[in-house]
């Protein structure tokens, strides 16, 4: 049985205040997540294959780039993007968008470790064999390598996308109303509910890393049967 705190609050739980035109709550979580998630599997992509196929000064630079994001913690990058984007640009830019770019960079130095090996570890008969048919290395790499390696990367992918889908409740900080800022309104409007408002947001976060890591076992099977 669903707490009465909840069902009256289950509308702006889950989408906030759509009906105004500003989602937010459960909708905007997954919203920023989507897009975060997409951005940073692009670069980390691009970023994992520039690693391999660049020369030695290119490879230098981008593991530096890769180990200064890595150490860097989400929050502090969040804060970052908002306060010093708008004084370097002159421009205000949106809450929303600076943490979609705060979680796409750092995602993305570890996504782009994940590309690395995965293309490492295709053998290097595949890249013979690639050559030997006339490819050239991107050829090779489009062609052969790269379909192979996102077999391999694919676990690790969904390992990033589920800690980028949980680092997207740091967005309350700047005042995007995700799914856990509406969840802290709720519970500072009503005041003696934080056991049940707190678990329903922990029951909804618990479903989008399910679907998100069942979506993905999905798909390894079906890459083993066309395999």
């Amino acid at each position: 049985m669903m707490p009465a705190v909840i069902q009256d609050n289950l509308d702006y739980l889950l989408w906030g205040n759509l009906a105004g035109g500003e989602p937010g709550g459960l909708l905007l979580t997954l919203l920023l997540s989507l897009a975060a998630a997409l951005l940073a599997s692009l670069l980390g992509l691009a970023l994992g294959i520039a690693q391999l196929m660049g020369g030695a000064a290119l490879r230098r630079m981008l593991t530096a780039i890769t180990a200064v994001l890595r150490a860097i913690p989400v929050l502090m990058l969040i804060f970052w993007c908002y306060f010093l984007l708008p004084l370097l640009f002159g421009v205000d830019i949106p809450g929303l968008l600076t943490v979609i770019l705060a979680l796409a960079l750092i995602h993305s130095a570890y996504l782009g470790q994940a590309v690395l090996a995965g293309l490492t570890a295709v053998g290097r008969g595949q890249w013979h064999a690639g050559l030997a048919l006339g490819f050239s290395r991107w050829q090779t790499l489009r062609w052969l390598i790269l379909p192979q390696a996102l077999r391999i990367m694919l676990p690790s992918f969904i390992n990033q996308w589920v800690s980028l889908l949980k680092d997207s409740s740091l967005a309350y900080i700047v005042g995007v109303a995700e799914f856990t800022f509406v969840a802290t309104q709720v519970n500072n409007r009503e005041q003696v509910y934080p056991l049940e408002i707190f678990s329903a947001i922990a029951i909804g976060y618990l479903l989008l890393c399910g679907l998100l890591q069942l979506a993905g076992h999905l798909a390894e099977r079906r890459w083993r049967r066309t395999a």
